[in-house]
């Protein structure tokens, strides 16, 4: 039985993997960042309502769950959402709100867990990134910056907290039928300059035309999956629209590079 830490467990990849660790007879530390939203699990886990813009609160939901509950093997920054559009058809309110989420939160997760984990002698970091952690499409230019930025940040603290006996995972999924692109997804204010660009395909997301293919439940079970594998992989890319995307985009960079 292991005991872990997730954000955002109230939908998404965070709710699968919350289910599936419970009912397996896993303990269960999960935020959510509006009350009420976690539903049939709230008495099944400890929980907090945390937004993780709010950088002090997730230091202090964090040493809340490791006195509460001792030692915590696995800690997954799992809240995150995605801000589409071009770059010029967001808010810079819209910017700032998706950097503070999906990097700086992410960066203070992991910082407020890493002090617990060196103390108890090791433990296991996931970061759910995405396959926009290592492509980059027109029309996500924003979400990209903030997944290639936490990719950069977990990458290079792989390498800080393995003296350490802690393991660190990046998470890679294509597209999945969670709530991602109706309910956790947010949009720029449309300009018609951009109608039928590259940069318009976020409209197709929204209703409903483009088809999402992957199973979140069986994403959420290779995640849990791999914290039991050693060492740690540094990279889980789930799905084959993510595999096909994320070798054809590192070819690219290689041949770029060469050139």
């Amino acid at each position: 039985m292991k005991t872990w830490f997730i954000t955002g467990v109230s939908s998404g990849f965070g709710r699968e993997m919350a289910t599936r660790l419970l009912s397996r007879g896993d303990r269960v530390a999960g935020t959510i960042r509006r009350a009420g939203s976690a539903g049939d699990l709230r008495d099944r886990l400890w929980l907090r309502q945390l937004d993780v813009t709010d950088l002090p609160l997730v230091r202090e939901v964090v040493d809340a769950a490791f006195a509460e509950l001792g030692r915590i093997d696995v800690v997954v920054m799992n809240a995150g959402y995605g801000l589409f559009g071009a770059a010029e058809e967001v808010s810079d309110e819209q910017v700032r709100h998706q950097l503070d989420t999906n990097l700086l939160g992410s960066i203070q997760t992991a910082r407020a867990a890493l002090p617990h984990l060196r103390a108890q002698g090791g433990g296991r970091l996931i970061q759910l990134s995405s396959v926009a952690g290592l492509t980059a499409f027109p029309g996500a230019s924003i979400y990209h910056a903030s997944k290639w930025g936490v990719e950069g940040f977990i990458e290079a603290l792989a390498g800080e907290v393995a003296p350490f006996g802690i393991g660190v995972t990046l998470v890679e999924p294509g597209g999945a039928r969670t709530e991602f692109a109706r309910g956790s997804l947010r949009t720029g204010t449309p300009l018609s300059a951009y109608d039928n660009t590259p940069a318009a395909f976020v409209r197709g997301l929204r209703d409903g035309s483009v088809e999402i293919p992957g199973d979140p439940g069986e994403y959420a079970a290779r995640v849990i999956a791999s914290a039991d594998v050693e060492p740690a992989p540094l990279r889980l890319v789930l799905g084959d629209d993510s595999y096909a995307g994320v070798t054809a985009a590192l070819r690219n960079r290689l041949a770029g590079v060469e050139a």
